[in-house]
């Protein structure tokens, strides 16, 4: 228990004795709580703002839903303080995320975004600029650079756009953070933090707050430290320390996480600023997360137009006698003499003007830009206008040389004295094999594709479980020491003597809040490569919110670009209904594309338009060249879209699953479909189908052709980039064979992977003059069955179906 009254601190589950002791000596000393009379009239003017703000919006908007801060006014002096304390610490940037409670005050008091363009989106007739579908307003976020009025030293502030989904936002967050202190060599987490706010009770039922927590002591995830602030309704409108601490979810988080928890009175102003004072300096002393507790109670429902009454009747009717923070705190200052009521008006009236000043001018809006709204600016990558600079990609393909010296890096320990176990050395010695036959596999393709970017400038980062190995192990980025504990080697940092730098690394046992770090980190610079891989492709569902409200929607909403790119292993192997499928169809259903228009672009933009006007990019390469390509591309073309790449895993040591370097030459790319040149191509006329797929089935398809003879009789075409869906190639390949029937053959269920996305923009590209018949497996509840034997006759099955021309005769 703290000295003073309006205070609680929790930190004996903290087995560091000099932490413990400097949390007792920050509160257990009589009269550490003294303050300034500049300190308190500066308090006072922030709980005005705060205050005066929710209600002239009350004032105006009384029927609209805004979220206030009703309850817990002072949040907005904590945060002010907590950025005061920081900035003096030498913390140039913070990045915020926070639920839509008081969003729209942090962002008019805290970020200080311009007041008619808060108020402007209360205008139901204001038109949406040509820049996405937008999102409500207690959803948007603001980036902003300006002076710290406290330190007069620049302060870059940054609070995230979010969705409804509460503390989905927090690795996020935490994401952006280890990014912006990486491009500034913040080693320490002493230029660029985080502040995380929360609500009592999702602070201690999401899980993901859990998984972010847990990523804060790992080397490559670690921000060194983040304040939270919890705005703490659990225990209604009692505001006793002592209640809150009885009844309080954040102190069974706080344990769980062993970060110190400092309850406090949020009806005392003052209570507050000290204990977010110390929140600060805890932090900037020993990089470590901290909670803060604002106990505090909620004055409406969980919105405006909600009535709490329904629910909580004697609650509220005692909530409805408290009497407002800021009337307590302005009468304890009247009292002692510290501010007149002269001036205590004054500071009112000056605040209300502001606000109607503002509403006058949010009027004269005609537009609403979301653009003004955006998080994470990218300075010097588009134009002015936010348009790309150009719309031409650079080319994929390298010099042979170039070729030759990664994939000499890829086979060798470029580290004296380091032992390397000896199954590693075969690998080694095959990829040495590989570069002297002209030829690459996928961990190669891959390699070379990472190395040329890292040796361009470009920084790359992987992520996820087991990446630096990879689930097959079948890629080897970090090489250990056999005989010296823990001492390792990354070859791939040594291709160049001025190369960017590679960041590999192991996850938590985490989804959810790994991707959405990820995600952040790719957020803070488009210049760099940021990839998450699955284990499996399936385990990415854990980690749905992230894929459903940021990755997919994120530009449209936000009109915030991103170029991550998730790496989901995919493939029907006979090994049961998990680690099988990625779920190509949920990616494919969420893509932005009309099935029943055939874009009309010229043919030379035809292919980059498309890319620039989707909302993310999905492929199932089928040739290590292409994924090699691909990856390129993602930071050669002048925009950033996300990129969703199912990945194979018996591709990866398939004896035919091999690239020529001839493919990866200058002059190449990555293609888009790759269409059959084998006998087919001699008497087109003659082919009686067509048989489309995509990803690993290629491979049974051509074997099962050669063993039946059709080699000149069905063409097999690969469609390797399915979002956005090439529409002019496809139409080349359906024109070049005119009596062959069209069939779209997949080794997945039919009520999953892509048929149901692939046959009604066939459809379209044959203008519905010819029918698209499915070979595949049939509809089923679960991605694949557990009985080896039985995956066997279903492939056999799907197989018959696709060769033989006469499946579809009594469908016609």
């Amino acid at each position: 228990m703290a000295y003073c009254q309006s205070i609680g601190v929790e930190f004996m589950f903290i087995n560091d004795l000099e932490q413990c002791q400097w949390i007792r000596q920050k509160f257990e000393r009589p009269g550490v709580m003294q303050f300034t009379l500049e300190e308190k009239r500066t308090l006072l003017t922030r709980m005005v703002r705060s205050t005066k703000f929710e209600e002239f919006l009350q004032r105006k908007w009384s029927s609209e839903k805004r979220f206030g801060l009703e309850g817990c006014e002072s949040l907005i002096p904590a945060l002010k303080t907590i950025i005061d304390k920081s900035s003096m610490n030498g913390v140039e940037s913070i990045i915020m995320g926070m639920p839509h409670r008081g969003r729209l005050n942090v962002l008019a008091n805290v970020i200080r975004k311009e007041l008619d363009q808060i108020f402007c989106q209360f205008d139901s007739k204001l038109e949406a600029a040509d820049e996405g579908s937008g999102d409500v307003k207690y959803h948007l976020g603001m980036w902003h650079r300006r002076i710290n009025r406290v330190t007069d030293r620049n302060i870059t502030l940054s609070l995230m756009a979010n969705p409804s989904h509460l503390e989905a936002v927090d690795p996020v967050v935490q994401g952006k953070t280890k990014a912006e202190q990486f491009y500034c060599g913040d080693t320490e987490g002493k230029r660029v933090m985080s502040i995380l706010l929360h609500g009592d009770a999702a602070f201690a039922g999401q899980g993901v707050v859990y998984e972010t927590f847990h990523l804060s002591d790992l080397p490559s995830y670690t921000t060194h430290g983040t304040v939270h602030v919890v705005v703490n309704n659990q225990i209604g409108f009692t505001t006793d320390p002592r209640v809150a601490r009885s009844s309080s979810y954040p102190t069974d988080v706080a344990k769980v996480v062993n970060a110190p928890i400092f309850h406090v009175n949020a009806d005392d102003p003052e209570a507050v600023m000290y204990v977010c004072n110390v929140a600060a300096e805890w932090r900037a002393t020993f990089h470590k997360d901290v909670v803060v507790d604002l106990v505090c109670y909620r004055r409406n429902g969980h919105n405006e137009m909600d009535e709490p009454m329904f629910t909580q009747p004697l609650m509220y009717k005692q909530i409805k006698k408290q009497k407002g923070v800021l009337q307590k705190y302005s009468e304890k200052l009247l009292a002692e003499g510290a501010v007149s009521r002269q001036d205590y008006e004054e500071e009112i009236a000056k605040y209300d003007k502001i606000c109607e000043e503002a509403h006058a001018r949010s009027k004269d809006k005609k537009i609403l830009h979301i653009k003004h709204w955006l998080d994470s600016p990218w300075p010097g990558f588009f134009n002015v206008d936010g348009q790309p600079k150009t719309m031409t990609s650079l080319s994929t393909g390298l010099p042979e040389e170039e070729l030759v010296h990664i994939g000499y890096i890829a086979s060798s320990v470029p580290v004296e004295d380091f032992t390397i176990h000896r199954g590693l050395s075969r690998i080694l010695k095959g990829r040495t094999a590989m570069v002297g036959q002209r030829v690459c596999d996928w961990a190669l393709g891959e390699y070379m594709a990472f190395g040329s970017l890292l040796k361009e400038g470009t920084h790359i980062r992987l992520s996820g479980q087991d990446v630096e190995r990879g689930t097959f192990s079948h890629r080897h980025h970090v090489l250990h020491d056999q005989k010296i504990d823990r001492r390792i080697c990354i070859p791939m940092n040594h291709i160049s003597p001025n190369q960017a730098p590679y960041t590999v690394c192991n996850s938590s046992l985490s989804e959810y809040g790994v991707l959405g770090f990820e995600l952040g980190f790719a957020m803070a610079s488009p210049n760099a490569l940021v990839l998450w891989e699955a284990q499996f492709g399936d385990f990415h569902n854990t980690a749905q919110c992230i894929i459903d409200q940021f990755i997919c929607p994120g530009q449209a909403k936000w009109v915030r670009q991103n170029g991550i790119v998730l790496l989901l292993p995919h493939g029907m192997e006979g090994m049961g209904p998990e680690h099988s499928s990625a779920r190509p169809e949920r990616f494919l259903q969420m893509c932005n594309e009309d099935p029943d228009t055939y874009p009309i672009f010229s043919a030379e933009e035809f292919a980059v338009r498309q890319l620039y006007d989707c909302n993310w990019i999905i492929v199932n390469c089928s040739t290590p060249a292409n994924y090699f390509h691909v990856l390129r591309r993602q930071i050669l073309q002048p925009f950033r879209k996300p990129l969703i790449v199912f990945t194979p895993k018996s591709l990866l040591r398939h004896p035919e699953a091999k690239s020529s370097f001839d493919d990866m030459l200058p002059g190449t790319h990555f293609q888009r479909l790759i269409p059959d040149s084998g006998p087919v191509c001699e008497k087109p006329e003659g082919v009686k189908r067509i048989v489309f797929c995509t990803g690993k089935v290629y491979y049974e398809l051509t074997r099962e052709r050669n063993n039946r003879g059709n080699d000149d009789t069905v063409a097999i075409t690969r469609i390797e980039q399915l979002s956005p869906f090439p529409f002019d190639q496809v139409k080349v390949e359906t024109d070049r064979y005119p009596n062959a029937d069209l069939v779209w053959c997949q080794e997945e269920h039919k009520n999953q992977g892509y048929y149901d996305y692939v046959k009604p923009r066939l459809r379209t590209t044959v203008d519905r003059t010819r029918p698209v018949w499915y070979a595949g497996r049939g509809p089923a509840a679960a991605p694949a069955t557990g009985n080896k034997a039985a995956h066997l006759v279903e492939l056999q099955r799907f197989l018959d179906t696709a060769f033989n021309l006469d499946a579809f005769t009594e469908q016609s």
